[in-house]
């Protein structure tokens, strides 16, 4: 049953008036009963009034589960400045460049940047494609390509899958050790000072990514 309030035709329309308060009171009613009258909802209702206590205590030991899987897979990523790297870039035209982190970060200057660390290989990764490519309309991406092959390699991947990615080459994996991650997909963040924030592993939501960001330069 769904409880509406119907306006009624004719009568006193003030508000206040005798024929709304008791309308009103007989659709309460109504919904009162409906509910009362149906036994899935009364468990429901007594199982969470009886349960509720157990839930919450289940809800912030899974909480606190995953922030200390998250530690535990960030242990090792760097703290501070991020590194200063040599890098070989793969424009979103197709064309190979050879920069360094900071000479990139420095194309964006007073903004947070993400650096997103994927591999060709690597099924999480696929599904986190789509918000990479919508963030990166907004705010400055450089995605790493870990073990996934060179440039040849990789700029077929980005064309396969119709990804306008800046990539960043890392056939041995050595960009992605140097920031302290075993695994992809991962995640952090740059502040506008150079400082990494806010690292994660694991599959990450385009809204938690933009929060992330939006956070970083909030408080940088």
């Amino acid at each position: 049953m769904i409880c509406r309030r119907r306006i009624a035709s004719g009568g006193p329309s003030s508000t206040g008036s005798p024929f709304t308060i008791e309308a009103e009171a007989s659709v309460k009613q109504s919904c009162r009963m409906s509910v009362q009258k149906n036994p899935l909802l009364v468990r429901l209702a007594q199982q969470l009034r009886i349960k509720w206590k157990s839930y919450l205590g289940n809800l912030v030991l899974l909480l606190l589960v995953l922030t200390g899987v998250q530690l535990w897979q960030t242990r090792d990523v760097t703290s501070g400045p991020a590194p200063e790297l040599a890098v070989s870039v793969l424009g979103a035209d197709g064309k190979l460049v050879t920069t360094t982190l900071s000479a990139w970060r420095a194309l964006h200057p007073a903004e947070p940047v993400a650096i997103h660390f994927w591999a060709e290989w690597c099924p999480i990764c696929r599904t986190e494609e789509n918000s990479i490519t919508r963030l990166s309309r907004d705010w400055p991406v450089l995605t790493v390509a870990m073990q996934s092959g060179g440039a040849d390699q990789v700029r077929a991947t980005l064309r396969q899958r119709e990804l306008p990615w800046q990539a960043v080459i890392d056939p041995s994996g050595d960009i992605t050790r140097a920031h302290g991650f075993h695994a992809v997909p991962s995640f952090l963040v740059v502040d506008a000072k150079g400082q990494i924030r806010t690292p994660a592993v694991g599959y990450q939501t385009e809204m938690g990514m933009r929060l992330r960001l939006w956070w970083v330069k909030l408080t940088s």
